[in-house]
């Protein structure tokens, strides 16, 4: 005779509980899930420092009037990769002669490779052709460092802040080498009530630089 408490009948549904889980394991679970969450961010936020775009705060006068001091702006590093550096481009750069973990600095593009730079009666000429350059603080460009012509060589850049009596730049340390440019300023976003892309002037009567 069977015992029918202790059977199953056909299609009866079972349902089995799973045992409790101790608070260690609830505990030890939420603090990987925490670390992997902090790991992957830390991560997202190091490659989108290196490769796409970075913060700065802008320390010097040399960009006044179109940028001013305690500024921040955003700089992209992204596009320079396949869209090359032009004139009028404001870029932030380690200048010739600082280590890596020094201030960068940030300048105004005046010559390419390929192009010839002149400083004569306070007008800047790059390949013969004088530049309208509105954007700088007052006056004219005078020569800091005794030279006043520079022929740029590829993969160079010749740079001038737009503040040009306070302005250490390519005047006196020389051309920079497209590899020492961090990347190129293209929003200011603090203080809020500054808000704005950064216009790049263009100089159309300029010939394209020699090869």
């Amino acid at each position: 005779m069977s015992e029918s408490g202790s059977e199953l009948r056909a299609g009866q549904d079972v349902a089995i509980s799973e045992a409790p889980t101790s608070t260690g394991s609830r505990l030890r679970n939420a603090l990987i899930e925490v670390i992997t969450t902090v790991v992957l961010a830390v991560v997202i936020y190091l490659v989108v420092q290196t490769f796409v775009v970075q913060t700065f705060q802008v320390q010097q006068v040399s960009m006044v009037p179109t940028i001013q001091p305690g500024e921040h702006l955003l700089v992209d590093k992204l596009t320079p990769r396949f869209d090359s550096y032009s004139r009028g481009d404001v870029v932030v750069f380690r200048a010739p002669g600082t280590a890596d973990d020094e201030t960068p600095f940030i300048k105004r593009i005046i010559g390419v490779g390929g192009d010839r730079v002149e400083l004569e009666g306070g007008a800047v000429l790059v390949n013969g052709v004088a530049l309208d350059e509105s954007y700088i603080s007052r006056g004219g460009t005078e020569p800091d460092c005794g030279e006043d012509v520079w022929n740029v060589p590829q993969g160079e850049l010749f740079l001038m802040g737009d503040h040009r009596d306070q302005s250490q730049d390519s005047r006196c340390f020389g051309t920079v080498g497209e590899a020492r440019v961090v990347g190129r300023a293209w929003l200011r976003f603090w203080p809020l009530d500054t808000l704005t892309v950064l216009p790049t002037p263009t100089y159309p009567d300029v010939p394209v630089a020699e090869g």
